[in-house]
């Protein structure tokens, strides 16, 4: 792909760019993009999903509207002159990257960290061992996972009840899970729990979830207001063991003490300690210094129990602590468990990949040619496929910021500016409808929002998802039988 010396200034044409994705990071390096490129700039957004909004919509938990309420800064992009959304193209499949670059002067991988971290256990892939990341994308009704089988009744499918459920991981993903595990159906009808997932929760067995952290709680990666949440759930106690927690306490970590978030999380788990259960029917039980290793099949091959090594706290070689494990073990019998160790990224095709790390190698947000390690002309990326999976949402507008700067500066130099074959307006959409005919653009994606809304609406509900991608599909199309589905919801 040639590239130009010329400085940006010096031609009147715009400047195309795409981003590949649609959540936070996307949306806040469009905002960037359009805000401060003095009008030469035009942004495609290139989503693989019919709907934007990427974990916002299918990661943030349901009983957290006011999180979600940050869509209203993403619309405000959508609306700019200068944005187009593409929906349903997915990098590789319908569109290649060397195709990207023959009509675009960058492009901006935004595409998240969509897998989970596996434990590397012996018993992982047990009936009624599951991903997180999975178990989230169900109760949202992410198309992905919309059939994932979850029985909550029992366990794994036809053993003991599944009455306990242990979420391996300690940060603000696992007490989601904890959460909506304990929460009583009338606290999530309200909410836009996927109808598929509402049914089955309302069904539920489980009165125990344990959660469990391989650190101690000091190093716990929880946000205080997630933590003082757990304490206002209305049908579960949360439950700390005094003795437990003074030992996970008893080793001196300087960096903990100093950051305000991990003191105040050790404030509020002490006040769990003192706290008297108040008797309500379902616990959430905080356990720290244990890392799961192994999970044991029942009688019938199905996950029976998880089997648990208590760690100690040792410096490590660079600085600070790490988990060592000691000789001690402990089983707990559990039809279910979650594993919420972390996000990573998957490769794109043809573009760099660290495996070992699980993003694209970057410096500041230039895509790095593995080989030699320079930045890929016209190549960039944000979030966390750029930092991996850490922060919360407001994080990757700071993230972005960093690569849009680094996008204007190229292109101000000229010498990492690309010069595309065909970056007309549209030629590129011409390009994309051919490559993918069902493309969604942002009025259809309104469309479809729309019709959940109205959905919701007839229900009492801030929307009612839609599931299964050819049904978005239709809607987007405006083929779109309301009327009878509108009844159907209000008789339901």
């Amino acid at each position: 792909m040639p590239v130009s010396d010329k400085p940006v200034t010096d031609d009147s044409s715009p400047i195309r760019i795409a981003v590949i994705g649609s959540g936070p990071a996307g949306f806040y390096a469009a905002g960037h993009l359009l805000k401060d490129s003095s009008g030469r700039i035009d942004v495609d957004m290139i989503e693989r999903l019919p709907t934007p909004w990427g974990l916002v919509r299918s990661g943030v938990a349901p009983d957290h509207p006011k999180i979600k309420s940050v869509t209203r800064v993403y619309e405000k992009t959508a609306q700019h002159p200068r944005f187009r959304f593409f929906g349903n193209i997915t990098l590789g499949e319908h569109v290649s990257r060397e195709e990207l670059l023959a009509h675009y002067h960058a492009i901006v991988y935004a595409t998240g960290s969509p897998v989970d971290r596996p434990l590397g256990i012996p018993g992982e892939e047990l009936h009624g061992s599951h991903a997180a990341t999975e178990f989230v994308g169900w109760y949202n009704g992410h198309p992905d996972h919309t059939d994932l089988e979850i029985d909550l009744t029992t366990g794994s499918g036809g053993g003991a009840p599944a009455e306990r459920a242990v979420v391996i991981g300690n940060g603000n993903v696992a007490l989601d899970v904890a959460r909506m595990l304990v929460l009583g159906i009338d606290e999530l009808t309200p909410t836009d729990t996927a109808d598929h997932a509402l049914e089955v929760l309302a069904r539920s067995h489980v009165s125990e979830v344990v959660v469990v952290g391989r650190r101690g709680p000091a190093q716990a990666a929880f946000t205080n207001p997630e933590l003082l949440e757990l304490g206002e759930l209305s049908d579960a106690d949360v439950i700390v063991d005094g003795a437990e927690l003074d030992r996970a306490l008893a080793v001196h970590d300087a960096d903990a003490e100093a950051d305000i978030t991990s003191r105040r999380n050790v404030e509020i788990l002490r006040s769990y300690a003192e706290r008297e259960p108040s008797g309500r029917p379902k616990r959430v039980v905080l356990r720290f210094l244990l890392s799961p290793s192994a999970l044991i099949p029942d009688d019938r091959g199905r996950l029976g129990a998880v089997e648990l090594v208590r760690n100690e706290l040792v410096p490590a070689p660079g600085g600070g602590l790490r988990a060592q494990p000691t000789d001690e073990r402990e089983t707990i019998a559990a039809g279910l468990a979650f594993r919420a160790i972390g996000y990573r990224g998957i490769p794109l095709p043809g573009v760099p990949f660290d495996e070992r790390s699980g993003v694209i190698p970057n410096d500041g947000g230039r895509v790095l040619d593995p080989a030699t390690g320079t930045p890929l002309p016209g190549e960039y990326v944000v979030g966390w496929i750029k930092r991996g999976p850490s922060g919360v949402i407001g994080t990757n507008k700071k993230d972005a910021q960093e690569t849009v700067d680094a996008i204007l500066a190229d292109l101000a130099d000229g010498r990492r500016r690309l010069e595309p074959e065909s970056p007309d307006a549209a030629l590129v959409e011409s390009m994309l409808r051919d490559c993918q005919p069902e493309l969604v653009t942002y009025a259809g994606w309104s469309e479809i929002d729309r019709h959940e809304r109205a959905l919701g609406e007839a229900s009492g509900r801030p929307r009612v998802k839609l599931t299964q991608i050819e049904e978005m599909l239709r809607i987007a199309a405006c083929e779109d039988p309301s009327e009878d589905e509108l009844a159907e919801a209000k008789s339901s």
